[in-house]
C-alpha cells in the first residue's frame, strides 16, 4: 500500500519536516531500503546511516540532523515504526471459505468470512469468530470457541473447550489446552489428578510457535488481553499470566503461578509452583523464581534464587573472585602473607 509521508505523520499525530508528498510504500533497514521504504533513526549514532540510506523518509527524534531526508519526528522513533509498519503493511486475509480436504464437523459454525485451510479439522459445536484464519492441519477440538480476526497457523492444536478472544495469532505448532503435569502418588504408584479445566485466551494476545499451555486442573488457566509469548514456552495448568505481559522464549512456568501486569520474564526464565509474579517485576533470562515465592511489584530480579538485581550483581562480582580469594586463604593457612 503506497501512502504518502503527510499521511503518515497525521496518523501518527507528528509533526513533519520536509516533503509532505514524499512516497512511502515499504518499510526496511538503513542499509536495505528503497526510495519509497520507511526507515528509522532512533539514536543520534544512526544518523549518519540514515543520511546515507537510499530511504526518502525516515522516524526521527525531533530536530533530528538527517540531511537530505524527510524526517516525521517522534518521541519514541522505535515505537512509531512499529505503528506505522502496521498502518503500512496490513496483514493479508485468507480466502473466505472452506478448503474442499477440510473436515468440518455439521454442527460447527463458520462464519462466510472466516476460511479454513487444507486437511483442516473443526469438531463439533466449535464456534469460529468473522474474518478468522485456520490454516493447514490445524485441529480444533470440540466446543473451542475462536474470536474475530484470529490467525491459526499451521498445525496449531487447539484442544476441546478452549476459549480465544478476538485477534490472538497462534503461530506454527502452539498446542493449547493440553493436560496439564499433576500426579498424586498412593498405593505403590502415581494417580493422575483430574485436569478438566479449560483455556481463556484473552484479546490481542501473540503465541509463538510450538508453545504449549496447559489446560487448567479444576479451574482454568488464564491468560489476559495484550500478552505477547515467544516460541518454545510451556505454560503449566491454573496458571494465570495479566495484561500486557511478555514471555521471552524457553520461559517455563509452573502450575498455580500467578503473573501480574505487565511483567516481563527473560529467556530461559523459570518459574515455581504457586508463586506470585506481581505487576510490573522483570526477570531476567535465565533467572529461576523458587516454589511459593513471591516477587514484590516493580522489581527487577536475576539469578537462581531470584533476586534483586543489585544484590545479584555484587553476589556475582564475589563469585568471580573466588579463584583469587580461595588462593590468599590458603595462603594465610600456611602463614605467608
Amino acid at each position: 500500500m503506497t501512502r504518502t509521508a503527510g499521511e503518515l505523520a497525521k496518523y501518527l499525530q507528528a509533526k513533519i519536516d520536509g516533503d509532505p508528498a514524499a512516497r512511502i510504500s515499504g518499510i526496511g533497514s538503513a542499509e536495505r531500503a528503497g526510495a519509497e521504504d520507511l526507515i528509522y533513526a532512533s539514536a543520534e549514532k544512526n544518523y549518519a546511516q540514515a543520511t546515507a540510506s537510499a530511504a526518502r523518509c525516515v522516524i526521527a527524534s525531533a530536530g533530528a540532523r538527517i540531511a537530505g531526508k524527510t524526517i516525521i519526528e517522534a518521541d519514541d522513533p522505535k515505537f512509531a515504526f512499529a505503528k506505522a509498519a502496521d498502518w503500512l503493511l496490513p496483514k493479508p486475509a485468507g480466502a473466505p471459505g472452506i478448503h474442499p480436504t477440510a473436515v468440518v464437523a455439521a454442527s460447527a459454525t463458520v462464519p462466510a468470512s472466516a476460511s479454513v485451510g487444507p486437511y483442516a479439522v473443526i469438531e463439533d459445536d466449535v464456534v469460529l469468530g468473522a474474518e478468522s484464519r485456520v490454516e493447514a492441519f490445524c485441529f480444533l477440538g470440540r466446543g473451542v470457541r475462536v474470536g474475530e480476526k484470529c490467525v491459526l497457523h499451521p498445525r496449531v492444536t487447539l484442544y476441546a473447550g478452549v476459549q480465544l478472544g478476538d485477534r490472538v495469532e497462534i503461530h506454527s505448532g502452539g498446542v493449547l489446552g493440553a493436560d496439564g503435569f499433576g500426579y498424586v502418588y498412593g498405593e505403590g504408584r502415581h494417580w493422575k489428578f483430574p485436569q478438566i479445566g479449560g483455556v481463556r485466551i484473552g484479546d490481542d494476545v501473540e503465541i509463538g510457535a510450538n508453545t504449549t499451555i496447559d489446560r487448567g486442573s479444576l479451574d482454568d488457566t488464564e491468560i489476559a488481553c495484550d500478552v505477547k509469548i515467544d516460541n518454545l514456552v510451556q505454560i503449566a495448568h491454573n496458571v494465570r499470566i495479566g495484561e500486557h505481559s511478555i514471555l521471552a522464549a524457553q520461559v517455563g512456568i509452573s502450575g498455580s503461578s500467578t503473573i501480574g501486569d505487565r511483567v516481563m520474564m527473560g529467556g530461559q526464565a523459570g518459574v515455581g509452583d504457586h508463586c506470585t509474579i506481581e505487576d510490573d517485576v522483570r526477570v531476567g533470562g535465565q533467572g529461576g523464581v523458587l516454589n511459593g515465592k513471591t516477587i514484590r511489584g516493580g522489581q527487577t530480579v536475576w539469578g537462581t534464587p531470584a533476586r534483586p538485581l543489585g544484590r545479584f550483581k555484587e553476589q556475582y562480582a564475589w563469585l568471580a573472585r573466588l579463584p583469587e580469594l580461595a588462593a590468599r586463604l590458603r595462603a594465610l593457612e600456611r602463614g605467608e602473607r
